[in-house]
């Protein structure tokens, strides 16, 4: 835990009280502020109570005796129209922040100058934090991993000098951390994500161009026109900046030429890595993400070598195009993360025959936007209540099986591809959300491991 001493003896109000609220609200008792803290389910209440948390109902709070409001990012800060307590704080001229904001002021206090690595972008984010800090303890640092990527950054060792932080932060972070000012900060990309609780397309990108701000040396993703913007305005503005592409080539910064990463200065251009035969980073979205790795453990000090073998040793973040085991030529891929359309397409355009697993609750849209890569999948196992509306979409483009059920899925999918006699991927990639059959699609991705466990003669690779 990192107390948040930077709070002692003052007066803290907090709202939400789930995962990260409470590690947020044990962090701040733990460094002497006082806290109210409140949350609209009395179970949560209960629970934070029971831990010894202060709580008490901030509708009827004296907020005059608040130094600051501590929100949770789940809460609306802004849209669809803000939170009773947004306007009470408002009302009462108190700051509203969050948790990476509490780290950003206690590592200011403790030790500013300890690498902070923050990372930001609508796809991306989870692989490319996980890959940096994996190159970072494969060189032997002493590496502080959360964020949005799962754990609360709160949760994490107290900063000190020589301690490396890789922090995931969505917009609602970003939007809650006025001060944030990581020493390498990251925007993969940008594309209409949220826009319910940011408004407009303009004020999303504003929200997540402001980690570039705050930072020593922005790293940014310059394949959108939003970003390369942002990237142009960072460098009229005297920063320090790094572009990084994936669909072009650049003369200046980290771009993909098909496997290979390019780093270019001055116009020149020379292969830094080839991540040919990196099943876990298979893929131009996997390119980008590799450079933007590749730039900021430069930034914070890593050597080339270092970077070359974390990047060859990645084992792949769980459940996102994640490689499980192998029969042959076969590989079976867990992509449960990909919970609609648009985050299984890279996985989908990563193997050139493919026995896809998919369905679950339906999102908007369906597949109709993975019609292009089609031509990649041999035979289709449908499961879940999305089955008999894929089924549809897929016609007569694309052979398919009812499943029905992950288990039965798994076993026909390696069967026929056994009989195969070619390379093939039996691939989880479900374009649906889990909650018709699973709680969370981490559960579902589990299950898919465990079914393809079962398989007789499959050598597991996790």
């Amino acid at each position: 835990m990192i107390p948040v001493t930077t709070f002692k003896d003052k007066k803290v109000a907090l709202f939400g009280l789930g995962g990260s609220g409470l590690a947020t609200a044990q962090a701040l008792v733990a460094g002497g502020a006082e806290v109210t803290a409140w949350d609209d389910n009395p179970e949560s209440v209960a629970r934070a109570k029971s831990e010894g948390i202060g709580t008490g109902n901030l509708h009827e709070a004296d907020w005059s005796t608040f130094t600051s409001f501590v929100l949770s990012p789940g809460v609306p800060l802004t849209h669809p129209k803000p939170h009773w307590t947004v306007d009470l704080a408002h009302a009462a001229g108190v700051e509203i922040i969050g948790d990476v904001e509490l780290f950003v002021r206690e590592r200011a206090a403790r030790a500013p100058d300890c690498p902070f690595i923050a990372i930001t972008g609508t796809n991306g984010k989870s692989t490319t934090t996980a890959l940096i800090a994996h190159i970072l303890k494969t060189g032997g640092r002493d590496v502080q991993l959360g964020g949005n990527i799962g754990t609360a950054v709160l949760t994490l060792d107290p900063p000190a000098a020589d301690r490396f932080y890789v922090v995931e932060c969505s917009s609602y972070q970003i939007d809650l951390a006025p001060s944030i000012n990581p020493t390498a900060g990251i925007l993969l990309n940008l594309t209409p994500d949220h826009l319910d609780r940011h408004g407009s397309m303009e004020n999303y990108a504003e929200i997540k161009e402001r980690l570039t701000v705050g930072s020593g040396t922005a790293i940014v993703g310059v394949d959108d026109t939003y970003t390369e913007a942002i990237a142009d305005r960072a460098a009229l503005a005297g920063r320090k900046v790094i572009r990084i592409a994936r669909h072009r080539a650049l003369g200046e910064g980290f771009y993909a030429d098909g496997a290979r990463i390019m780093r270019a200065e001055g116009g020149l251009s020379e292969a830094f890595v080839d991540l040919d035969g990196i099943s876990t980073l298979r893929g131009n979205h996997n390119a980008q993400n590799a450079a933007a790795a590749t730039a900021a453990c430069l930034v914070v000090g890593v050597s080339e070598a270092e970077i070359h073998e974390g990047l060859k040793s990645f084992p792949g973040l769980k459940h996102r195009m994640q490689p499980v085991g192998r029969k042959g030529d076969v590989v079976f891929v867990n992509d449960s993360k990909a919970t609609n359309a648009e985050a299984a397409a890279p996985a989908l355009s990563s193997y050139d025959r493919i026995y896809w697993i998919a369905g679950g609750l339906p999102k908007e849209g369906g597949i109709t936007t993975l019609e292009p890569v089609f031509g990649k999948i041999v035979k289709a196992y449908l499961i879940g209540e999305a089955a008999p509306a894929f089924a549809a979409t897929l016609g007569e483009a694309v052979p398919y099986e009812i499943s029905q059920t992950l288990d039965k899925a798994v076993a026909h999918a390696a069967e026929d591809a056994g009989r195969d006699g070619m390379a093939a991927a039996v691939m989880l990639s479900p374009a649906c959300a889990s909650f018709d059959q699973y709680k969370n699609f981490e559960v579902r991705g589990e299950a898919f491991v465990d079914h393809v466990r079962a398989i007789d003669g499959v050598t597991m690779l996790i």
